[in-house]
């Protein structure tokens, strides 16, 4: 399967700059389907991990108010480049997906 994740983290003076694009449909569980008029059950992610080695960066709980294929940006100090970022997310559905960027 091809990566649900797209990671550009690059540092400028000592601060990091991460931008990440997440492909999830992040249903609410209030939809419906047009066609069925059948409720779309809730499908989103609840949980994302940001880290550089074993220093956690970010932790960010969400929940069906997160708009489809999220994109969550965010500054950090204390990395250097070529370093190796990891971010991780957990679905309500028990999926997973994790990508790691080297910071430029």
């Amino acid at each position: 399967m091809a990566s649900q994740m797209k990671i550009k983290a690059k540092i400028k003076g000592d601060v990091v700059e991460v931008k990440a694009l997440m492909t999830h449909p992040m249903e609410n569980g209030m939809g419906k389907d047009k066609e069925s008029g059948a409720v779309i059950p809730a499908h989103f992610i609840q949980n994302v991990v940001a880290k550089v080695g074993d220093r956690t960066l970010l932790t960010a709980l969400w929940s069906g108010g997160v708009s489809k294929n999220p994109y969550l940006s965010f500054k950090f100090t204390g990395a250097a480049k070529g370093e190796k970022l990891e971010i991780s997310w957990t679905d309500n559905k028990g999926a997973t997906e994790s990508e790691i960027a080297e910071i430029e």
